[in-house]
């Protein structure tokens, strides 16, 4: 291909008819595609499936999880009796029980039939009462189809019911906090002038209650070019201030403190993640940072006070230091304690520092190195349990246990999930792959414990490969359910694989860096060296492989179906990115140039189209037969990635003759693909179905 026909030619405009979401002429073709998928895939074993999936979605002894909040836990719930769902609350003593009391604050379900609309419980966020005082405000946040924009409503707490005259902010990608009672500082994207291109908020507003939020004043503001302007207002007694962040692109920001009505940006790279708590910054460089004649490694992370740093730039310690295997996942604060959460060649890892000595971290013993846990504070400002901590583990084959606890004690297991398939005759493996460039590639294994090695096995790859997203092991009795007891006629069970390919967090940001934009290619040859070390292990071949993703993994599946077609039986395509001439004008996609590059510079446009599912189906065209079967689904609601992009491949597809391709849209569910327990099990059990009668 001539240097002029990449910068210049492009023969997928002829489908961006399809990018006006609602049009009558595309909602037509939709339609028409989607009811063909369902004619031949919704028969009565995928009622069966659905059943099955939507049994364990429904189950009423799940593991409720819960965030504490003075006397109460809280938390949000769905099954068979509450489709919308529930927000709920209890006591400590009643949580331990095997059948809490539960407070029902608001019921979904009930607001939909006073209001003649479906509203989708998307996360409240509590006003902090003086001290000795209950909980009595939250603002709560409703999303009309599952998407990300929402509606903020002030809710009474004490009376369980919305305020009449209160806080109300109109659907849109919004958030708020509160500055007081009587006080929001809100960032909405509700008309262009406070919108940026990525379609989130420019403008932080300090709405007063009675007052409308076109009139408020702006108390800060970024550029329009910028991903959002973000704000958080910290109320922890002692450490009140408002925290603001210009965030110009997906890995670089800038931190301001309000201090004295000022908003004074705090002194480091854009590409440091500033963490505040209590009187201590939290400093984690994505690349290494020169500062004060010393270097702070990519992934590390750093302890300073704030007071300290503000004033001269000190920093007092260096709290973790990663090693060529090793990774930052994760941390919070009990009141004396700093808990990190490590992967370590992707296995977890737990470890605690002593706020008040210089004493190095304890590694908590944790029972399956194969499992993956993780830790958070209980409340670190209740003085009866200011040191406690939960612990969530969870395996392949191992029900999610929650254990609470004191740090340094035994933790006492509170929750546990009942086994929801099969699992007896499966067994967990770690292998490594080798990538084209020679890097080695974890991925984990899922398979019957009497695997034949000939080839002959159903296997699900299942990958995603960006954003610095670590795929780790957990427990999901939907996958159990339905994938993992499958059996083919001759009684071979199913298989299931997790890549851990490049552009994910597994490694840190140098595993994420090493396929950033003209790197891409690197996460999708790591995929494929997967696949082809299960056909080398003699674990499957190319027609009973299937692989799955969605979203960002949903790009990577793309890739595999017009650049690896030789690699894999069936294909499961979801929520996807395909179009990347495009994807920076479409929903929230000019907030992922730090990812991908912009296509918008002919430079970049060069690399970017090299990965552009779209454009490869043109630029590298197979025989039509030579492609895997491919179900390509989204949902008309997803307003992150947009439909349009599943759309034009699929399309493309088909018009080039590819008769093994399928397209499904449902209406709702935004980018989640499903907004409630039977709208998930049937995303599941679509995509399942399609990929088993491929390769069985």
């Amino acid at each position: 291909m001539s240097e002029t026909s990449v910068q210049t030619s492009d023969p997928t405009e002829e489908y961006d008819w399809l990018d006006e979401v609602q049009s009558d002429t595309a909602l037509a073709w939709v339609r028409e595609h989607t009811e063909r998928t369902e004619r031949e895939l919704h028969d009565a074993q995928f009622h069966t499936t659905v059943d099955r999936i939507r049994e364990v979605l429904d189950s009423p002894d799940r593991i409720p999880m819960v965030t504490k909040r003075g006397e109460h836990y809280y938390n949000f719930w769905k099954d068979a009796a509450h489709r919308l769902g529930q927000w709920r609350r209890t006591t400590w003593e009643s949580y331990r029980t095997d059948n809490p009391d539960w407070e029902i604050l608001l019921d979904l379900d009930e607001l939909a039939v006073k209001e003649g609309q479906d509203w989708h419980f998307a996360g409240a966020q509590l006003l902090r009462p003086a001290p000795g005082e209950p909980y009595r405000q939250a603002l709560v946040r409703l999303s009309p189809d599952g998407g990300d924009q929402v509606a903020v409503r002030e809710f009474d707490l004490e009376n369980q019911i919305f305020v009449p005259e209160g806080f109300q902010l109109p659907v849109a990608k919004t958030s708020a906090s509160w500055l007081d009672a009587d006080t929001l500082l809100v960032a909405s994207a509700t008309n262009p002038l406070d919108t940026t291109r990525s379609t989130y908020a420019r403008t932080v507003r300090s709405l007063t209650r009675g007052a409308e939020l076109r009139d408020a004043p702006v108390v800060f503001e970024v550029d329009a070019e910028h991903v959002l302007a973000g704000v958080q207002v910290d109320s922890t007694p002692g450490f009140e201030r408002t925290i603001f962040t210009d965030v110009l692109d997906f890995y670089n920001s800038r931190t301001y403190l309000q201090i004295a009505g000022k908003n004074i940006a705090v002194d480091v790279p854009t590409d440091v993640n500033v963490f505040l708590h209590r009187q201590w910054f939290l400093f984690a460089p994505r690349t290494d940072w020169q500062h004060a004649g010393n270097t702070y490694p990519a992934g590390s992370l750093i302890m300073t006070t704030v007071d300290k740093f503000l004033e001269t730039g000190t920093i007092d310690r260096v709290v973790f230091t990663p090693q060529s295997n090793s990774s930052l996942q994760g941390m919070d604060f009990t009141a004396n304690y700093l808990l990190l959460t490590l992967l370590t060649d992707v296995r977890s890892e737990v470890h605690v520092l002593d706020l008040h000595s210089n004493s190095e971290p304890q590694r908590l013993t944790l029972d399956d190195p194969l499992s993956s846990v993780s830790v958070s504070a209980v409340d670190d400002e209740d003085e009866s349990c200011a040191d406690e901590i939960w612990m969530t583990s969870t395996g392949f084959t191992t029900p999610t246990i929650l254990s609470r606890g004191p740090v340094g004690d035994q933790l006492t297991p509170v929750k546990s999930s009942p086994a929801r398939f099969s699992a007896d005759d499966l067994e967990v493996s770690q292998h490594f792959a080798i990538s084209a460039d020679g890097t080695r590639i974890p991925y984990f294994q899922v398979s019957p414990r009497d695997l034949v090695l000939d080839g002959q096995n159903p296997v699900l790859m299942d990958g995603y490969g960006g954003f610095q997203h670590s795929m780790t092991p957990g427990y999901s009795p939907a996958l159990g359910r339905g994938w993992l007891e499958r059996s083919t006629a001759d009684g071979r069970g199913a298989s299931y694989v997790l890549a851990n390919i490049r552009g994910g967090g597994e490694y840190g940001p140098r595993w994420h860096q090493a396929a950033l934009q003209a790197n891409r290619h690197r996460a999708y040859e790591d995929f494929a060296a997967i696949a082809e070390d299960l056909v080398r292990r003699q674990v499957t071949s190319r027609e009973h492989l299937a692989a799955t993703g969605r979203s960002n993994g949903g790009l990577l599946m793309g890739n595999m179906i017009t650049g690896y077609p030789q690699l894999f039986g069936a294909i499961s395509c979801g929520v996807p990115l395909l179009d990347m001439r495009r994807y920076t004008r479409l929903a929230a996609g000019h907030s992922w140039i730090a990812e991908y590059g912009d296509p918008e510079i002919p430079e970049q446009w060069k690399y970017v189209r090299t990965f552009s599912p779209l454009h490869r189906i043109f630029d590298e065209p197979q025989h039509p037969d030579s492609y895997p079967a491919s179900l390509i689904w989204t949902t008309t609601t997803d307003d992150r990635v947009g439909p349009s992009q599943a759309r034009k491949l699929a399309a493309a597809m088909m018009d080039r003759g590819i008769t093994n391709v399928r397209y499904h849209e449902p209406q709702d569910g935004g980018h989640a693909g499903s907004t409630d327990n039977e709208s998930t099990a049937r995303m599941l059990a679509t995509s399942y179905e399609f990929l088993w009668r491929q390769i069985r």
